[in-house]
């Protein structure tokens, strides 16, 4: 069965969480260092194949009050990109919180700085990912209920 695929896409890095086939769980599998769009769709598009994806997710950033910023900009262009080369379904998803989430959960295990630097994003995109499966699931369950 198809997976879907969540991003954390921040300037310099973009995490990236799947789902398991029955699209229940997210599981953060990487951090792509992104260098150029060229690059990093190459990235995607090779995870996109490997875990047979059907959908992504990315982490839409807004500022606190949920209205848009400069960022949110940002990944609202990254996403039409992405839709152009991949003719996927992409959806947003607030990420106000993940990286909050994030941290939390780092810290309740101990985890140092430097190993903090280097899955934080992973672990912000499972988040991401992790509630837009949650909230999709309840919409069925109500549907079927």
């Amino acid at each position: 069965m198809a997976k879907v695929l969540g991003l954390d896409v921040g300037d310099a890095t973009i995490g990236v969480a799947v789902s398991d086939s029955l699209g229940w769980t997210a599981q953060g599998i990487m951090t792509i260092r992104r260098r150029n769009v060229n690059t990093d769709l190459s990235s995607l598009r090779k995870l996109i194949r490997e875990h047979n994806v059907s959908e992504v997710v990315v982490g839409l950033p807004v500022t606190m009050n949920g209205r848009p910023d400069g960022q949110t900009h940002k990944i609202i262009r990254f996403v039409s990109i992405l839709h152009e080369a991949f003719h996927l379904p992409i959806y947003t998803w607030d990420e106000r919180f993940s990286t909050i989430e994030a941290n939390k959960a780092l810290d309740a295990g101990k985890v140092n700085r430097k190993k903090r630097a280097e899955v934080i994003d992973k672990i912000a995109a499972t988040i991401i990912l992790q509630g837009y499966l949650d909230n999709k699931n309840e919409k069925l369950a109500v549907l079927e209920g």
